[in-house]
């Protein structure tokens, strides 16, 4: 048994058209502009949130390493205080 080839149906040239119409080419000039100003200000204003959030992480590490207690440092220091007595 042989098996059956299906023929491929080629795209109208008319929707070709269509398809390559994109939004950018239908709006005006001016509400693009718009939009753009308004990705950028987004895209800051999440950069700025970004490195807020990475400042107060800093902060917050550096007043728990200010924190720590005599226990905590010894427990985390890799000095073999046996060698020392």
């Amino acid at each position: 048994m042989k098996k059956k080839k299906r023929q491929q149906h080629a795209k109208p040239q008319h929707q070709k058209k269509e398809d390559s119409l994109s939004l950018k080419d239908a709006l005006s000039p001016d509400l693009l502009q718009q939009l753009k100003a308004k990705q950028k200000e987004l895209e800051q204003t999440e950069a700025e949130k970004r490195e807020a959030e990475e400042a107060r992480k800093r902060e917050e590490r550096r007043l728990r390493e200010k924190n720590k207690s005599f226990e905590e440092l010894f427990e985390e220091s890799s000095m073999n205080w046996k060698e020392f007595k």
